[in-house]
């Protein structure tokens, strides 16, 4: 059921509260330090907001314009505090008094203590710019606490109307068109170790799974934007849940039915601690998805500051992903192998580089930090002339290095480089990973694993490391070096034992970032043609890479990657896990559609592209078309749906623009045969026919 606000009730209370003020013996105050006879509210910028004296609770939030109001009444925050007895003690808005007032056009809610402990916590929510803000400080003053967790600002019992999706940045941007039910039915394979009888919990983290620290909830002509406009570049939780009614338990997924969304931070605040974050902003807007896009973006441009890529880097259509040597010792490729076959195999389809995996004679995964030469090929002299050869030929040589694993049975490791820069965890032991490629036997997958510790990339012996790998890059002839899994915060990060309670480091993702910036600065002060990778996505690091390679899935249904295309079109990046000749057409289109380069992994790495007639075929195809149009399909700039329009919805279309000319993507996805006319301003009308999962480029050129 939608919760609406009248605005002439608006209005009316307001002349009411005015009565109130100038009918008493005290003096009139300003208009803007009135509070109303129940609710403390802010009306500023066409966006309102007001929170409940009696209960902290937000009460409404809404444009001026519209008279649908988005709040729930519902507590505003959670904490989480810990004990020497106990881990994550809870405290809500119920278990404390709050002090709410109004100053000037601002809302505080204070309150001296918390459940009966001396933490203090102080939120204010204000409007500016056009964004509903929220901030929040807090101190500890109870012994032998920490508080770990603030989870602010919550809409809870959140309202949106029946027809909005949950627009999220994940892998790029991830849609689901119903809200309450995706997050209902998260995964059940990890509810056994989660209180789901309480609450269902979609699990979303910036800068990991979500590349951008925003999500929203969207529909055609207006949405809800949640914002974490944090510079700090912290861990912080994307707070998607969905819960059952008031003092009830789930028993079945329908139960779960109330929505709340917002923020979860990490104060890890001990006795005698202060914390405060004022970047979280909600923005009831007008406009479809593309306008969320603008907000994070007119943010982003405060700190996100990207370079300019090379040429030839904005024409690689992708490159071949291809494992030389194998964990287990396996060649699986030669040297001469890519000068030959692998050189072939790419030109068929006009992919001209490779991203070469496990050319060092340990093998991929193997090793780590070693990259030792391998002598039985020839050594680097062998490599060299290889690299050369692809070279002269036309190609381009991607070399990767792992960034953060640390193999326990090198040398590195061995001789106290673990101790040194690995990962600890709460109780000073180090974090390890564990890697099972198999074989065509059982044992190496089961049982035999290679076991990793983890870089902290906040060391400088382990930075300079990876500068000094950078320059082998160079030094072998190579175009582009690559890091491995240095594009997102640790999952497994470091914790601080100094102190009364074992803190987790929540800036890793920032130290990744400073470590590319680094090794960027770097390499382009050496030779600004030499190009830098990394794998994941998230703003933070692609900012200082001229590629990135994505870790998931890019063509499943719930798949949006234009928002983030749209957000950032500087940032070239690919597809994933098209590994054989299975669903191509529909998975290779969504490439050209979405502005990704194609990452082909043919086999898990194993393969070339020559052995998947399909996806060779069809990749040729796409490839020509881009070729055709390189200054639009791979130099010009992604502009999602924008400067067109489609006259049938049962066609997908995403256009390009450069210049006066604008290129559109057209394809469909349906079973049945469909038409359309695609319209530019200023150009004449084009139509286009097409069968399922066929694709047609139109251009156009606009006076």
């Amino acid at each position: 059921m939608h919760k609406t606000l009248n605005i002439s009730k608006l209005h009316f209370t307001l002349f009411a509260a005015l009565m109130t003020v100038c009918c008493t013996s005290a003096p009139p105050k300003a208009a803007e330090e009135l509070i109303f006879l129940e609710e403390a509210r802010i009306v500023k910028e066409n966006l309102y907001a007001s929170v409940s004296l009696e209960t902290g609770n937000l009460m409404s939030l809404g444009r001026m314009d519209s008279e649908f109001n988005y709040a729930g009444d519902r507590g505003l925050w959670r904490l989480y505090y810990n004990t020497p007895d106990r881990k994550e003690i809870e405290i809500t808005p119920a278990e404390a008094e709050p002090v709410v007032k109004m100053a000037g056009d601002t809302i505080y809610i204070d309150y001296s203590s918390l459940a009966g402990k001396a933490f203090g916590l102080h939120l204010r929510i204000w409007i500016e710019e056009g964004e509903v803000r929220f901030g929040a400080s807090l101190e500890n003053n109870e012994p032998h606490t920490i508080i770990r967790e603030l989870q602010y600002p919550l809409i809870g019992n959140l309202q949106i109307p029946e027809d909005y999706k949950l627009l999220t940045t994940h892998t790029g941007g991830q849609i689901f068109d119903n809200p309450v039910w995706k997050i209902s039915n998260v995964d059940v394979r990890p509810l056994y170790m989660t209180p789901a009888q309480k609450f269902r919990q979609y699990d979303l983290q910036y800068p990991r799974n979500a590349a951008s620290n925003c999500f929203a909830f969207v529909g055609t002509e207006d949405g809800l934007y949640f914002g974490s406009h944090d510079t700090s570049l912290q861990q912080t939780w994307h707070g998607l849940r969905t819960y059952p009614d008031e003092g009830t338990i789930g028993h079945q997924t329908q139960d779960f039915k109330h929505l709340e969304a917002g923020f979860y931070r990490y104060p890890n605040a001990m006795y005698g601690d202060e914390w405060s974050n004022d970047c979280s902003v909600v923005v009831p807007y007008k406009g479809d998805w593309t306008a969320t896009s603008r907000i994070y973006r007119s943010w982003a441009d405060t700190w996100w500051h990207h370079a300019a890529v090379p040429e030839w880097v904005q024409e690689m259509t992708g490159w071949q992903r291809i494992i030389f040597k194998h964990q287990y010792g396996e060649y699986l490729r030669k040297y001469s192998d890519l000068p030959g076959r692998i050189f072939k195999a790419g030109e068929s389809v006009g992919c001209n580089a490779v991203l070469a995996f496990g050319w060092w004679k340990e093998g991929m995964d193997n090793g780590y930090p070693n990259y030792t030469v391998d002598d039985t090929q020839g050594g680097d002299a062998a490599w060299k002339a290889a690299i050369k050869e692809f070279r002269d030929k036309g190609g381009r040589l991607l070399l990767y290095y792992n960034g953060r694993l640390i193999d326990v049975e090198s040398g590195f490791y061995r001789s106290g480089g673990g101790s040194r820069v690995a990962n600890k965890d709460n109780t000073g032991r180090e974090f390890t990973e564990h890697y099972k490629f198999t074989g065509e036997g059982t044992t190496l997958g089961y049982y035999d694993s290679r076991t990793f510790v983890i870089a902290d990339m906040s060391k400088r012996e382990w930075r300079d490391q990876l500068v000094q790998w950078a320059d082998r890059a160079m030094d072998y002839g190579a175009d582009a070096v690559f890091y491995d899994q240095l594009g997102v915060a640790e999952e497994f990060p470091n914790w601080d034992l100094s102190r009364e309670y074992p803190v987790q480091d929540i800036f890793t993702g920032r130290y990744k970032a400073e470590t590319l910036k680094e090794i960027r600065d770097h390499i382009k002060a050496k030779n600004p043609e030499f190009a830098l990778g990394t794998e994941w996505l998230s703003d933070c690091t692609s900012q200082f890479c001229d590629f990135v390679h994505i870790v998931e899935f890019t063509a499943l249904p719930e798949s949006f990657p234009e928002w983030f295309r749209y957000t950032f079109p500087e940032v070239i990046w690919s597809d994933r896990c098209v590994r054989d000749d299975n669903d191509v057409p529909r998975r290779v289109n969504n490439t050209l559609l979405k502005g990704l380069r194609n990452d082909i992994e043919v086999f898990r790495c194993r393969g070339l592209i020559d052995e998947t007639p399909v996806y060779q075929e069809h990749l040729a195809k796409i490839n020509k078309l881009r070729h055709q149009y390189p200054d639009l399909l791979l130099k010009g700039r992604y502009t999602a749906t924008d400067g067109f329009t489609c006259s049938n919805p049962d066609l997908t279309a995403r256009s390009y623009t450069s210049g006066n000319r604008i290129a559109v993507v057209v394809t469909n996805l349906g079973d049945k045969r469909a038409g359309g006319k695609i319209s530019v301003p200023g150009c004449k009308s084009q139509s286009v026919k097409l069968g399922k999962n066929e694709i047609a480029v139109l251009v156009f050129s606009r006076d």
